[in-house]
């Protein structure tokens, strides 16, 4: 094999690792990758992403619901930070702010 065809070789790899990577990327991105595996269809999660918001590049703020818990969480900084156990929403819908008289 001559230097043409083994750089030739290198770059097509090169390539098609690139692209087997980027589809990859995208299937995390838009939710097509298994991750773990759940529990069996119609069994009730434990565990539910409720909201999540991007704060910067970096960090999100993640709304999380353990077992009818919901916990306020900061990802991807240097440090992953629990901010809080929040109440239920229903509980917080039901809260009316109370005329000061």
């Amino acid at each position: 094999m001559n230097y043409q065809g083994a750089m030739t070789a290198l770059a097509a790899l090169i390539l098609v690792l690139a692209l087997v990577l980027l589809a990859a990327r995208a299937a995390r991105r838009f939710g097509l990758a298994p991750g773990m595996p759940g529990p069996p269809r119609g069994a009730d999660r434990r565990l539910m992403l409720v909201e999540s918001l991007a704060l910067d590049t970096r960090r999100r703020l993640l709304l999380l619901r353990c077992d009818g818990r919901e916990l306020l969480l900061v990802t991807g900084g240097p440090q992953d930070l629990f901010l809080q156990e929040l109440p239920p929403a229903t509980a917080a819908l039901r809260v009316t702010p109370q005329a000061a008289g």
